[in-house]
């Protein structure tokens, strides 16, 4: 498995959701089948997501308070991850954003996909001049090091946080993590 050639991240209004709803869709239901811990638990069906998408993010994409970005295979291919950047809602907090929701369909793994999807996310939250990135993820989960990667500091863990999407007797904890931005995308190590 090699970087996905011809990948395209783009910036997703409210029609271009409705208009991939079954991507999206599919993507979440995929993922949540395959152990991701983005907040949902088995069983878990690509109906479910469908509801998610379109009565959680839709909102929040049509009102302004979330930017939506999808990566997709090409211009008419399909959607294969994505990620949000969730606005501040109060007025102490105006000067950050949070990460969210960022994941990649199983089937597209490990193809550079998810550090495309948070580049662009981060270049958005400078655009708009924030100072702050914060995210949580599941203690350990795959993804902490890609956030170590990009300059995400670990802030602090709360074990037991969250249910594990596979066992509901299992408890996972979750580690809350912070970026303060600059003018460039500060990046550890290599491109990846």
């Amino acid at each position: 498995m090699g970087l996905v050639r011809g990948m395209m991240i783009e910036q997703a209004d409210g029609s271009f959701l409705q208009t991939h709803i079954s991507d999206f869709a599919s993507m979440l239901s995929q993922s949540v089948a395959a152990g991701a811990s983005i907040g949902f638990v088995q069983p878990f069906s690509a109906s479910d997501a469908n509801e998610f998408w379109l009565s959680r993010v839709l909102p929040q994409v049509q009102d302004g308070s979330s930017v939506l970005f999808a990566a997709r295979l090409g211009e008419d291919g399909p959607i294969a991850g994505t990620a949000q950047l969730v606005l501040p809602t109060m007025p102490n907090q105006a000067h950050k954003a949070d990460v969210a929701k960022m994941m990649v369909h199983p089937d597209y793994r490990r193809r550079g996909i998810a550090g495309r999807l948070l580049t662009a996310l981060i270049h958005e939250a400078q655009r708009r001049s924030f100072r702050l990135l914060t995210l949580d993820t599941r203690t350990n989960d795959s993804a902490q090091p890609l956030y170590a990667k990009f300059g995400f500091e670990v802030a602090g863990e709360i074990p037991g946080f969250a249910i594990d999407p596979d066992d509901p007797e299992k408890l996972d904890g979750t580690t809350y993590m912070y970026k303060w931005l600059g003018s460039a995308v500060g990046v550890k190590g290599d491109n990846g």
